[in-house]
């Protein structure tokens, strides 16, 4: 059997969802809320897992981007995943929920995709033949298989009523284009469906070839599998030391520095040699490894982690993350008292965010605010604040609170999440992560319904939007945040002033051009890819990694709607006193072009303004010219 005779070789991952919502209790699983971000996650997690490239069509294991779509609520104030109905413009399909999807079929040739429990505009995702039949198939070719989410066709039967039967529910889904049911629902089902007419044997033979064809490009009809390029893999390429760096690694580079007043980070082993670590989140293992975990190799808590910088003195202050009491704060604060300086370990868990589980507000649970004011006013060296979740947290009582020094946000930082924290709070690690998603104040979501897919605001309504893109309201911290103990500064070493779309002779007396050339009538879109050089100088004194993050803003028109999106990012090491030219390709129709209310996607004519980070800014003029086309002869 495969995968040492435990298990099979489909893995139900990637989460690609948009982070729409702070509130979303699997916003977790998710690279964030912009979906440039998610789409080039998506791609290369695919990638990564399935081992495209090395073997041709043959698959290490069968990834699967989920949960297709507009999936992002679980369970809020009575309101629950199996059945809620997604009211979804076309316009915020195209340009937000469908984006990561996408880029997973054409990019990343991801061999499944699978459909979520929710219904889109009244209609179940599983049994929807437009998002399923139209779109990954009939848009993007999906080669694969498309499966339900566990026990989704028996959902829309039994909970969302949508067919009077059982076995129209297994004809409609299968029909729509449905391959695999996970669950015993078509088992049951299919059969009878045939029988009444409801279904033909031929639409049983196309899922039975798109989930077959799966199987042979894993191996399974091989016979003799020694000759199968991944059948050398096994337990031996487990736990192997350089998996576990790069858990560490990767833990050390997802660590975000939001706060560090004077400098209080790193701290010093000369001069802080003991120090207070506190709080429930403190010493805590399978904690740092979030959901949909496997089986850790071992662990470093922060408490282990730090003890190997200093001496330490442990308190937990509240006994879990829920912190119902205030038993042990004076415990806590008799720690800080005689420490060189405190860290604060605080935040959620599965306990407080995870699936079918979402939050209803988004400041620290129970009496933990309690606990970090109370402590750092006792502190008698620097209070550092170090939040472990997996979404935003509103902090902005520890931002403008002097006695508090710094603030790292650590995510669900993994198994080596302890000695990573640790890194970086003595310096070994010089930290580079960006916040991928908004962190709003209490207020944002105060009288903001989860359930309102809406991505644009409507000031009429009273609506603020959701994510960087929509949103101008305030907020504790922005899409892209994070600090360095360095300083970077950054230049623009080119950028086109000028760009020309063609599009057909025949639009010259078309409005089309003045309110956006639509991209299916444009003749060089692939020609349409231009550089943008950017210099980064480290002006500090560490070495370190910056994340450039570079963004457009569409010519103003409110028929835009957008703040700015992240057209491309990279991520650069550059020494102390040193230069690094960064260059970033941008594909115009791609990365310039706007969603229309429609659901169409446009270049807007006019000067697009390049921001990268908060001073530099550049300006791109796009015009259309008109190019004969002369008609195919025969």
């Amino acid at each position: 059997m495969y995968n040492e005779g435990t298990a099979g070789l489909t893995y139900w991952s990637p989460n690609v969802n948009i982070f729409r919502d702070p509130r979303w209790g699997r916003g977790q699983e998710t690279p964030g809320e912009d979906p440039l971000l998610a789409s080039k996650y998506a791609a290369r997690y695919v990638q990564g897992l399935q081992g495209n490239g090395i073997a041709g069509d043959r698959l290490k294991v069968a990834a699967c981007c989920k949960h297709y779509t507009a999936y992002d609520v679980d369970n809020w104030k009575g309101v629950d995943r199996f059945h809620f109905n997604a009211r979804v413009s076309q316009q915020d399909l195209e340009d937000t929920y469908n984006v990561p999807f996408k880029a997973c079929v054409l990019e990343g040739k991801v061999a499944s995709i699978m459909c979520s429990y929710n219904q889109v505009n009244g209609k179940p995702t599983c049994a929807d033949p437009h998002l399923l039949k139209d779109i990954v198939r009939g848009q993007w070719h999906l080669n694969g298989y498309i499966v339900s989410d566990c026990d989704s066709v028996q959902v829309l039967y039994e909970q969302q009523h949508y067919t009077a039967l059982p076995e129209e529910a297994a004809a409609d889904s299968i029909k729509s284009g449905l391959d695999l049911d996970c669950g015993p629902f078509l088992a049951v089902h299919t059969e009878q469906a045939v029988r009444r007419g409801l279904l033909s044997e031929v639409d049983v033979n196309n899922a039975l070839s798109n989930t077959i064809a799966v199987q042979m490009r894993l191996g399974m009809f091989d016979g003799d599998r020694s000759a199968h390029p991944f059948e050398r893999l096994g337990s031996k390429d487990v736990c192997t030391p350089a998996h576990q760096q790069l858990a560490l690694e990767a833990a050390r580079q997802g660590i975000v520095l939001l706060k560090n007043h004077g400098s209080s980070l790193p701290l010093s082993t000369k001069t802080h040699r003991t120090v207070a670590v506190i709080g429930p989140n403190s010493d805590v293992t399978v904690t740092m490894i979030g959901n949909y975990a496997g089986v850790a190799c071992g662990y470093t808590s922060p408490l282990q982690g730090i003890g190997r910088y200093a001496r330490t003195i442990h308190q937990v202050g509240c006994v879990n993350v829920a912190c119902n009491g205030v038993q042990g704060f004076e415990e806590a604060e008799a720690a800080a008292r005689q420490a060189d300086a405190t860290v604060l370990v605080m935040g959620l868990d599965q306990s407080i965010e995870a699936e079918f589980r979402d939050r209803v507000g988004l400041l620290l649970p129970g009496h933990q605010q309690e606990l970090v004011s109370r402590v750092s006013k006792a502190s008698r060296g620097p209070t550092v604040l170090v939040l472990m979740s997996g979404g935003p947290i509103d902090v902005s009582f520890a931002k403008y609170d002097p006695k508090i020094s710094a603030i790292l946000w650590a995510g669900y930082p993994g198994q080596a999440g302890g000695a990573a924290i640790a890194d970086v709070l003595f310096g070994t690690t010089n930290p580079g992560g960006k916040l991928p998603m908004t962190w709003y104040p209490e207020g944002y979501v105060a009288r903001l319904p989860m359930t309102i897919m809406d991505m644009r605001a409507n000031p009429s309504k009273g609506y603020p939007g959701r994510t960087y893109r929509f949103y101008k309201g305030p907020v504790v911290f922005p899409f892209g945040y994070g600090l360095s103990y360095t300083k970077f500064n950054m230049g623009l070493a080119y950028a086109p002033k000028d760009i020309t779309v063609t599009v057909p002779h025949a639009l010259r007396n078309s409005s089309m051009i003045s309110n956006g050339v639509k991209i299916k009538h444009m003749t060089n879109c692939d020609e349409l890819i231009v550089p943008v050089h950017i210099d980064v100088k480290n002006t500090g004194t560490l070495d370190g990694s910056h994340s450039l993050l570079l963004f457009s803003t569409p010519p103003p028109g409110t028929q835009w709607f957008t703040n700015k999106q992240l057209i491309g990012f990279e991520k650069v090491n550059v020494a102390v006193g040193s230069k690094q030219r960064v260059k970033i390709d941008v594909h115009v129709c791609k990365h310039l072009s706007v969603v229309d209310k429609y659901g169409i996607r446009k270049i807007p004519m006019g000067e697009h303004k390049l921001q990268i980070g908060d001073d530099l800014e550049h300006l791109i003029s796009v015009q259309a010219s008109l190019e004969d086309i002369n008609p195919t002869r025969p």
